[in-house]
């Protein structure tokens, strides 16, 4: 009887240049992230290749000896070769060692040079021997660096193999886990938009564009057809966020918070914690990428709802910033909003930092905030204490124990009841099939009747209190 075996996964190889500023902490971590990108995306990292420079080589981001050795764990040439024929001039010749950015120091530049050239006794010697030749070659080069539509093209002559750059796995990965119809739209935006200028570097965009006629070439239908799509998919999204715009007006006198953080820092098993929700729980980047609001349980009055949002990343794609806009205007909107840490990776302070960056860029700095370390009981007393000490206000907890839960849905609570006030309302009995809006939106503490109508005394916020004021006056 045949034994049916998993396909093996593709192999893959990461990319990446050390910059000036960047430290060899902040560069391994890089790494470990764009590592957990290509593994959430479905390739195995077998290999890593790294050079410091002062800056990205213009045509291959590698130098020529740190591309010959990526080229020979591919099986690449290592060179850009030419699909024109033999022929060139000059000005060709130029240019092709321009794209290899190597070019001769000229005139004393020399110096100023030394840094971007690898050279060539530098480099260690291929692998050899029959394990190297037993194991299949990676076909797939991923670089942490967002990549030109020639960059990517001479990476692809000169190793042999499939590249996708840092932005390009990001887009598909959101691509693959978007799951309702609006998110599936933001996400369509966002790859057309990186795809669109990619397209002349697609397979036999070359020969699509000779024999031109007098109509349209198919690359340009192809560039039209994306543009009327990307119309269509805008009109669609707009009509969506509309309509998110009312529920959202319609919550405006809720109690709302939003947890916002780094992808995979457990805001969906703190959200499942606080509400009982049955939000997707999983091990790995981007795992949700739609706003789940639920209410905060046992449920108080006035009611607590609470918002888990998409999570970020370093070198987020643009696109999905903009295409997510509606998605993060929850934080915007939000009267408290929850920094979930992973207090367990050692770049926390950098992924903090990525957070309050694209929500400052949305004007939700200005929420009020609590930063919360999560994961802490994969920390010792000593670590704790560090974090503590730097952060005195943090709450340090994990969302996989009750008691810590307990804790932070009192500091919720807390924190709403400290700018809330006590008044009194009279409500006419030709309006009691009302009351039901005071319960939602305040806390009834004692009631009373006369022959006026109910009197309630209430507490709740300064605006919920005087709306009500206002609406059983009118």
């Amino acid at each position: 009887m045949a034994i049916s075996t998993l396909p093996e996964r593709p192999r893959a190889v990461l990319v990446g240049v050390q910059l000036p500023g960047v430290s060899d902490e902040e560069h391994a971590a890089d790494f470990a992230e764009l590592r957990r990108l290509v593994h959430t995306l479905g390739y195995d990292t077998v290999a890593t290749v790294s050079q410091k420079r002062t800056r990205l080589a213009t045509g291959t981001v590698l130098g020529t000896g740190k591309l010959k050795e990526l080229a020979a764990l591919t099986g690449g040439p290592g060179v850009i070769s030419s699909g024109a024929s033999d022929r060139t001039s000059k000005a060709r010749e130029k240019w092709e060692a321009a794209a290899n950015a190597e070019p001769a120091p000229e005139d004393g530049a020399a110096e100023a040079e030394a840094d971007d050239v690898e050279p060539e006794d530098a480099l260690p010697p291929p692998p050899s021997g029959e394990d190297d030749e037993a194991a299949p070659r990676p076909t797939v080069v991923v670089v942490d660096h967002e990549l030109s539509p020639g960059q990517l093209r001479n990476l692809e002559k000169a190793t042999g193999a499939v590249v996708l750059d840092r932005a390009g796995v990001i887009v598909d990965i959101f691509h693959r886990h978007a799951k309702s119809h609006e998110a599936r739209m933001q996400v369509e935006i966002a790859r057309l938009n990186y795809l669109a200028p990619r397209l002349r570097e697609s397979t036999g965009g070359r020969e699509r564009q000779q024999g031109r006629g007098a109509g349209d070439s198919a690359l340009e239908l192809d560039r039209r057809r994306i543009r009327d799509r990307l119309a269509e998919l805008r009109a669609g999204l707009a009509a969506i966020q509309k309509d998110q715009d009312h529920r959202r007006y319609a919550r405006r006198d809720l109690l709302r918070v939003a947890l916002v953080g780094y992808t995979n820092a457990g805001k969906s098993s703190l959200m499942r914690a606080l509400t009982g929700s049955t939000v997707l729980v999983a091990d790995q980047l981007f795992a949700t990428l739609d706003t789940t609001v639920r209410a905060m349980q046992p449920e108080t009055r006035p009611r607590i709802l609470v918002s888990d949002t998409v999570g970020f990343i370093q070198k987020l794609p643009h696109d999905l910033v903009a295409s997510f806009r509606s998605t993060l205007d929850e934080a915007l909107e939000a009267s408290l909003l929850l920094y979930v840490v992973d207090a367990s990776d050692p770049t926390w302070a950098a992924q903090l930092e990525v957070t309050r960056t694209v929500l400052r860029e949305i004007g939700a700095d200005a929420v009020p905030s609590r930063l919360l370390f999560n994961k802490a009981d994969r920390l010792d007393a000593a670590a704790k204490e560090a974090l503590l000490a730097q952060h005195p206000d943090a709450l340090m907890l994990s969302a996989h124990l009750p008691d810590d839960v307990a804790m932070l849905r009192k500091r919720i609570i807390a924190f709403f009841e400290s700018s809330m006030v006590e008044a009194d309302l009279v409500i006419p009995y030709s309006q009691q099939g009302r009351i039901s809006e005071v319960y939602e939106h305040t806390t009834v503490v004692s009631q009373a009747y006369d022959e006026s109508g109910s009197r309630l005394r209430v507490r709740g916020l300064p605006g919920a209190i005087a709306k009500l004021t206002q609406l059983f006056q009118g």
